[in-house]
């Protein structure tokens, strides 16, 4: 909480004013998306009283102060479970060496309020060095910036040289990553250190990466036992595992140690796809990221090796990505921004339409699906009575057209309105 916050409830406490009344506004738009069931709703009035929705009607009554969103069809606030805010695109191989974690933050802060613009209201930061992600977090929620809201991991954990490491530099600079830990017990501590430092859940580097340095995507990296120590560790702290796995074997011990979601998931096979159906695992694949990286990737400073990486796993990572959806594998949006950037996610929803989802299947992955791997589905991921007030309105209909999601006009979140194009007051 901000010393201004602080100071201003114990004004409100002490009854030196009135904390203000909480407004009543309804929000009427041409339909709406219900994402739990695949219905559109024509003509809905939407009632939010203070952050919560009291009201979803059809074809009612528009009340005359309601904000009017004509042509357009509302939809939940979009979330996007694999996110860097306080990475930039243009900053990547070794100019990443010259940022420091309080210019991260400052960048964070950036990169927060274009996504909240782009319809983002909750977002999951999965890697930040030095707690840039934490405090980020923080000054959004104590009303410092706008931005989404955040559930961060702080540094990445991972092995020695491994994708989580730091090893652009010789062994003389002695450079090591935040969340480096060889062995059960030095995960384990690791752990206890990012929850410590304030992390809402756990990232883990079960393989090598595209885009670091001296490793190989399909590699596994963090053994079984590492990671079983990890998840165990994170679980009886009620806190979620997430595990970066480009390879095969990885994803596969990455499942079988409990992680409650794979990150990118580049090379399935029908073992891993039944491994996760059967663990109830979620996978969320970046699958427009390779359209950045092989063509302005070397502008951006991607190293060499990275992108020839990228041309080995980007096109079997979308192979994947239609196998695992024909299998039923519940799936969730992620988009790996700050790779490319930050405002550019929603670009994703096409290529998940192309690469075999329905437009409803992409919007669910978006909404409802990320809200239940959240653990928030009963505030989050649907516009029903008693969730929190998270709306967002394109124009026309994204179950016909899913590219209209990159063009969003509306953003409400917890019940304020941070966007209008429409100016429909």
């Amino acid at each position: 909480m901000s010393l201004k916050t602080y100071l201003r409830r114990s004004a409100i406490m002490l009854g030196l004013f009135s904390a203000p009344a909480l407004a009543i506004t309804h929000i009427s738009a041409d339909r709406m998306i219900d994402v739990e069931t695949g219905k559109v709703i024509e003509a809905p009035v939407v009632t939010v009283d203070g952050n919560r929705i009291t009201a979803v009607t059809a074809n009612g009554e528009v009340p005359e102060d309601a904000i009017r969103l004509p042509g357009t069809t509302l939809v939940p606030g979009l979330m996007d479970m694999h996110v860097h805010l306080t990475g930039d695109a243009h900053t990547h191989g070794y100019r990443r060496l010259a940022v420091s974690s309080v210019r991260s933050a400052l960048t964070g802060a950036k990169n927060a309020r274009i996504s909240l613009d782009k319809g983002f209201t909750t977002m999951r930061n999965l890697g930040a060095g030095g707690y840039a992600d934490v405090a980020l977090r923080d000054a959004i929620n104590d009303g410092d910036i706008p931005g989404p809201r955040l559930f961060v991991s702080g540094p990445s954990i991972g092995i020695t040289g491994g994708h989580c490491d730091n090893n652009l530099l010789p062994a003389e600079y002695d450079a090591v990553g935040g969340g480096v830990a060889d062995g059960p017990w030095a995960v384990r501590a690791k752990v206890r250190e990012n929850l410590k430092y304030g992390a809402d859940l756990i990232k883990l580097c079960a393989t090598g990466g595209v885009m670091s340095k001296g490793t190989e995507p399909g590699a596994q990296q963090l053994a079984l036992e590492e990671m079983q120590a990890a998840v165990t560790e994170a679980h009886n702290r009620g806190t979620t595992v997430a595990a970066h796995a480009h390879g095969t074997a990885g994803i596969k011990a990455a499942i079988r140690a409990g992680v409650d979601s794979v990150e990118h998931a580049s090379f399935l096979d029908k073992e891993a796809i039944r491994l996760a159906k059967k663990h109830g695992t979620v996978l969320s694949m970046d699958i427009y990221v390779t359209e950045y990286i092989l063509s302005e990737g070397e502008k951006a400073g991607i190293l060499p090796e990275s992108l020839e990486k990228e041309r080995r796993v980007g096109g079997k990572q979308r192979e994947s990505f239609r196998y695992a959806v024909e299998a039923g594998v519940k799936m969730v949006f992620g988009s790996d921004a700050a790779v490319y950037p930050h405002g550019q996610n929603a670009r994703q929803f096409s290529r998940m339409v192309t690469f075999g989802m329905t437009p409803l299947q992409a919007l669910q992955a978006s909404t409802i699906n990320a809200a239940e791997l959240l653990g928030k589905q009963e505030d989050l991921g649907s516009i029903r009575v008693g969730k929190l007030a998270d709306l967002v309105a394109v124009p026309g209909n994204p179950l016909e057209d899913i590219s209209v999601m990159e063009n969003v006009q509306f953003v409400m979140k917890d019940g304020e309105v941070f966007k209008n194009t429409l100016k429909s007051f």
